[in-house]
């Protein structure tokens, strides 16, 4: 077969490949607009770890408003007002990298969070940022910011082997997420950016500092109505 034809049929292999992802990737996150995600990449490969899976899915409705607060006083203050991407916090976190001081907050938003823990795994270098930008996109569109808050609040690793918000309660503090105060709530928010060595019971040092911020950051959070687009 001559180079030509080869160089054109690898590029229809190519082109249905591209086709066949996209719209499978469409339908994907349409299904998981109405479905919760059954299981992720992050909980397989953890499980095969021998972790284990524990997670306890609970709508954003019944769960305490405090938890959707946390996570915004958290981890993505501007969560209502972007679609899918704060440059200006990505600018800031690349900054803070380049001049080497110490990084508290990173530029992804929980949109991208939402994003990379439901459909992706959680390394993976520059083809994954790829792939998380695009799931990012079809989210924002397809999706509510409520659904993406639920999503989020109940595929997030809360603890080793343990995923979502309800989950973490029922370890950390023996009840469900409905009944999260604001304390509790904050403290959960605080595991997230590293479920494997914080614990949102009887946190120390700065984990417990982390927490308390979160706490008074979640007053202004609501005095401003930062999550007006949960209501």
């Amino acid at each position: 077969m001559p180079k030509s034809s080869r160089a054109r049929t690898a590029l229809r292999i190519l082109g249905r490949g591209i086709v066949y992802f996209v719209i499978g990737s469409i339908l994907w996150v349409a299904l998981y607009r109405f479905v919760p995600p059954p299981v992720t990449a992050t909980m397989l490969v953890n499980a095969a770890d021998g972790r284990g899976i524990t997670k306890d899915w609970m709508s954003l409705d019944d769960m305490s408003s405090n938890m959707a607060v946390a996570a915004i006083a958290a981890e993505d203050g501007n969560f209502c007002r972007h679609f899918g991407f704060d440059f200006k916090a990505m600018y800031n976190a690349l900054e803070n990298n380049i001049e080497g001081r110490r990084k508290i907050r990173g530029g992804s938003t929980i949109s991208q969070q939402t994003a990379k823990n439901a459909f992706l795994w959680q390394n993976g270098g520059y083809v994954r940022k790829a792939l998380e930008a695009w799931f990012t996109l079809l989210i924002e569109l397809l999706w509510s910011k409520k659904r993406i808050m639920e999503v989020y609040l109940n595929v997030a690793e809360t603890g080793i082997g343990t995923y979502g918000a309800n989950a973490g309660s029922m370890r950390y503090f023996r009840h469900d997420a409905s009944r999260l105060s604001r304390a509790e709530a904050a403290r959960i928010a605080a595991v997230l950016p590293l479920p494997k060595k914080r614990a949102a019971i009887a946190p120390t040092g700065y984990t417990r500092r982390y927490g308390d911020r979160i706490a008074r950051r979640m007053g202004q959070v609501q005095r401003f109505g930062l999550d007006a687009c949960l209501k």
